[in-house]
């Protein structure tokens, strides 16, 4: 419960100048587009301001990370060049995320080093950069532990731990690494859990990791005039066709299709590929590399649908998702909540479609329960098909170099634009690797852009260049 004795002026004040922030955050904020406060950020920045633990549920996409984000840059200290915050997350994406955001966030406070640490990744770079020092580390348990016990890694001077997807880290089998951890850092920390949902687990590690917490909670449904909601009977054995027919009535520019199990991940995504869709699958046997490959073409929309696990879409922050599709009902109303709270977002329209079967009916009576509202139903047999599939609008390539070669994104853009003589805005997003680049262009002009980067050089170098399928 929360402690009545902390005043929370922030409630009815969802300014950031209503916060005791430096004016130079201020600015930033201002800067970055960041008008108001979120409900998370309201309920929960006056605590972590104040220096209290906090236990607080709270989504993706809800503004959680910058709610810690702020919190601990503000009562960071510059001068003192030791790892003063650790953030723990699930996943190596949402570690990035979470990283690229503080930085973000971190432009208004000079000389801030923010380390990211993520297992998939060589050892070499990241000793080297530890052996700099930082004052902010994120990333994955094990990777975390990893240099922890090879003495790489000291946090007797952490004065903030998060833990960001705590249920998800407990779902994973973290629970012993994330002990181990904290056990290296100062028990008179300031501890920060963000859970999306609250299984028994959650408490458990509260109880054991953090000091009389603030319990912050906000409302998880969503606005019903933001996400439609439709729910489609189908068979056991005509649940794939039913998938392609909703694709092909609906056509979405970008669906996550959701699966409870890697091996429907394969099937299903094989399926739409069949028919013509561009579809990948995301679970987690993918080697580090594919994942990497899939996420920045589903990101930047040259791949229109991802068939993926709760696991493995965990941290994914796509801001303009048009559809959210459950191949699988799951088990959990909590989790079908947050798994539709990924479409409908910054003031966009969503469209949140589920299959069932008969057998699965008691599934929907959970949802209605918690949604505390009745289930609309959809029949697939209204559905009109069409026949031609839509294909994505940009094309991904690839360049055989990366941030390891010394090049930045401005330097693939400036090919493009000028050698290349390819107009600014037909070129998409860029994702920077160590060792390579995946650039998003239009599809009309891919294989002019691709023949012109073949030739051509970046950064006065020529590096090989090719389409990705």
């Amino acid at each position: 419960m929360t402690d009545s004795s902390v005043t929370d002026s922030s409630v009815t004040d969802s300014s950031f100048s209503a916060l005791s922030l430096s004016r130079e955050m201020i600015a930033n904020l201002e800067s970055l587009g960041y008008k108001a406060m979120t409900p998370i950020q309201a309920e929960s920045l006056p605590h972590i301001l104040a220096g209290r633990d906090l236990l607080a549920q709270a989504k993706t996409g809800s503004g959680k990370t910058a709610a810690f984000g702020i919190g601990l840059l503000s009562r960071l200290n510059v001068t003192r060049f030791r790892v003063q915050t650790l953030v723990l997350c699930p996943t190596r994406e949402l570690a990035d995320q979470v990283g690229k955001e503080l930085r973000r966030l971190a432009r208004a406070t000079h000389n801030v080093k923010i380390l990211t640490l993520c297992g998939g990744m060589p050892f070499g770079p990241q000793i080297g950069s530890l052996e700099h020092g930082a004052h902010i580390v994120v990333g994955t348990p094990g990777r975390i532990l990893e240099h922890i016990r090879k003495d790489r890694l000291l946090l007797d001077e952490v004065a903030t731990l998060v833990l960001d997807e705590a249920d998800r880290m407990l779902d994973m089998g973290f629970r012993d690494a994330i002990a181990e951890i904290a056990e290296k850092t100062p028990a008179k920390r300031q501890t920060l859990l963000f859970s999306a949902t609250y299984p028994d687990g959650i408490q458990k590690i509260s109880k054991d990791f953090q000091r009389n917490p603030i319990e912050v909670s906000v409302e998880s449904h969503h606005d019903d005039g933001v996400i439609e909601q439709r729910f489609f009977l189908t068979s056991r054995d005509g649940r794939r066709d039913a998938l392609v027919k909703l694709m092909r009535h609906y056509q979405p520019e970008s669906t996550v299709v959701f699966c409870n199990t890697k091996v429907a991940c394969e099937d299903v995504a094989e399926r739409l590929r069949s028919e013509g869709f561009h579809a990948q699958a995301l679970h987690g046997d993918l080697e580090q590399r594919d994942r990497d490959r899939v996420l920045a073409q589903f990101a930047n929309r040259s791949s229109s649908i991802l068939v993926a696990t709760d696991v493995a879409a965990r941290g994914l922050d796509i801001k303009e998702l048009k559809a959210v599709i459950n191949y699988e009902v799951t088990r959990d109303a909590e989790v079908h909540v947050h798994r539709i709270g990924r479409t409908g977002r910054a003031g966009s329209k969503g469209l949140a479609l589920s299959l069932y079967t008969e057998n699965e009916q008691y599934k929907l009576e959970d949802i209605e329960a918690y949604q505390r509202k009745p289930a609309e139903y959809g029949s697939l047999a209204h559905l009109k098909p069409k026949e031609i599939v839509m294909e994505p609008a940009m094309v991904t390539l690839i360049i055989d170099g990366g941030r390891k070669d010394k090049v930045r994104a401005g330097d693939i853009l400036g090919a493009l634009t000028g050698d290349a003589g390819i107009p600014g805005p037909q070129v998409g997003k860029i994702d920077l690797f160590d060792y390579c680049a995946y650039v998003a262009i239009d599809r009309t002009i891919a294989n002019q852009a691709m023949k012109r980067l073949q030739s051509g050089k970046i950064k006065g170098r020529q590096f090989r260049v090719r389409k990705l399928s």
